[in-house]
């Protein structure tokens, strides 16, 4: 079985260093906010040509963490993609604000910008802007409507490290960014980890204190009610290693991705957006019949699928309170979107072998009359 994404071959690509950094670790006299935490926050946040990066326990923090130091709070409304993770829309919950769903571009999966000002209301304050499978949203024009309205953008760009905008990174363009380090994302370690970046000095002091129990300076004391989300010693390590290789692993991906084109081009699939600054975290098609292709890919060639996403987060029961219409762009994508094998280490030598797959089983899935038995929804 060819896996969708196992992040231990990475691991092991980079085994003997990674080892080194636990060494240290764990012979050092500093477990929580040391060192090595440091170390990788300004490593980070020069890779990003940004002024700080927060290191924080997850990237569903970040983001409730990067909001709640931009004054983002109750009864504060916030604007988030229908398609992507329940994190983003969970983290807004969390701060206590309310959510406000729009619809995707059919071409980029990202927010649509076209539509966007439809969206934002008179208790509109902030706009989550999610790099979708590291496809790089357009910025520069997010910017220049949140600026016009007064709101606060947050970058999401848990699956987008690395990506480029005109040459500038992803994560740069925003208030602040809210990363995650989760062990499949193109920079992971080994559980669950995130980080804050801003080039805003007080919203860093802020997001400081609040991963931190709201303590400021050496005092414990609570200044406000934080929480604990310190991204630790040990994930830092890893992170700080892997780091140096980031472009190369993003490249090959690229590379993967660019072979996927050239083999599905022309096949009964919908391929995803192109764009040069793109780190590819998914490569993700459409397909007609998603799940009996899915299902046909697992049981007849032995290869594992996933998809990313398959219910729109306004139809989600925790989220549906919030849901003022139907999304259909979302809703069509969500239906049809199929995640190939794209991590480096997985793919790179089965491209071949996973495209003439996906076609065989695009046209076996068509050409069944009752396509619901094959698994279809």
């Amino acid at each position: 079985m060819i896996p969708q994404a196992d992040p231990s071959l990475r691991m092991a690509r980079h085994r003997e260093a990674i080892m080194l950094a636990i060494a240290q670790v764990v012979d050092g006299k500093s477990y929580i906010l040391g060192r090595q935490v440091e170390r990788f926050e300004h490593a980070f946040a020069d890779s990003l040509g940004v002024q700080h990066c927060v290191g924080v326990n997850s990237g569903t923090d970040a983001i409730a963490l990067a909001l709640r130091s931009a004054g983002i709070g109750h009864g504060d409304e916030v604007v988030v993609p229908a398609l992507t993770a329940a994190a983003t829309a969970a983290a807004v919950l969390q701060i206590g604000a309310t959510l406000r769903f729009a619809d995707v571009d059919p071409v980029t999966r990202c927010l649509d910008l076209d539509q966007l000002h439809t969206v934002i209301g008179n208790r509109t304050a902030a706009i989550v802007a999610v790099h979708l499978h590291g496809h790089p949203i357009d910025m520069p024009r997010i910017m220049q409507l949140a600026a016009a309205r007064g709101l606060i953008v947050i970058e999401d760009c848990a699956q987008a490290h690395g990506a480029l905008i005109d040459g500038r990174a992803a994560g740069s363009f925003g208030h602040a960014a809210a990363f995650s380090f989760y062990p499949t994302k193109n920079l992971g370690g080994i559980g669950d980890g995130g980080a804050v970046a801003t080039s805003d000095s007080a919203l860093a002091a802020q997001a400081r204190s609040l991963r931190n129990y709201g303590w400021q300076g050496r005092d414990r004391i609570s200044m406000t009610a934080g929480v604990n989300s310190r991204l630790d010693e040990l994930q830092a390590a890893i992170l700080t290693v892997l780091l140096p290789h980031l472009g190369t692993h993003n490249a090959e991906r690229r590379d993967v991705a660019g072979r996927y084109r050239q083999h599905l081009a022309g096949a009964d699939v919908g391929l995803p957006a192109e764009h040069e600054g793109a780190v590819v975290h998914q490569f993700v098609i459409t397909v007609e019949h998603r799940d009996a292709v899915r299902r046909i890919l697992r049981e007849t060639h032995g290869i594992s699928t996933d998809v990313h996403y398959d219910s729109p987060l306004h139809t989600q029961p925790a989220f549906s309170a919030f849901q003022s219409g139907p999304l259909p762009v979302s809703e069509r994508l969500a239906r049809d979107m199929l995640s190939l094998p794209i991590q480096p280490e997985v793919a790179s030598g089965a491209v071949d072998q996973i495209a003439a797959a996906v076609v065989a089983a695009v046209a076996d899935a068509a050409s069944t009359d009752s396509p619901r038995q094959l698994g279809s929804r």
